[in-house]
């Protein structure tokens, strides 16, 4: 039972990855999202996330752009949870997002 009172450590996006704004939820596992890096990109949910992972409008999410069409399309990689988004602002990851 003390492991549960643990912290976990902050998930950071790699050199690839970059954070981004659920803007929309489309269907059909995807969804609109509004990247740091300025690009809206449509993202696919891939089938290991998605019967784990409820995305909802205004939730933060790493996004994985791919390497075709990489401006334009990604793959959701994680889904921060609301108590972690003021850590990530607190360290400056959230910087060109504005967030609720």
């Amino acid at each position: 039972m003390p492991e549960q009172n643990k912290p976990r450590r902050l998930r950071k996006p790699k050199d690839d990855q970059v954070l981004g704004k659920v803007l929309e939820l489309l269907g059909a596992d995807r969804l609109r999202v509004k990247c740091e890096d300025g690009n809206e990109r449509t993202v696919r949910i891939p089938g290991r996330l998605k019967k784990r992972v409820w995305v909802n409008r205004d939730d933060i999410v790493i996004v994985e752009p791919w390497d075709i069409e990489s401006d334009k399309k990604g793959d959701m990689v994680w889904r921060y949870n609301r108590n972690k988004i003021p850590a990530l602002k607190k360290k400056g990851y959230l910087k060109r997002i504005s967030v609720s």
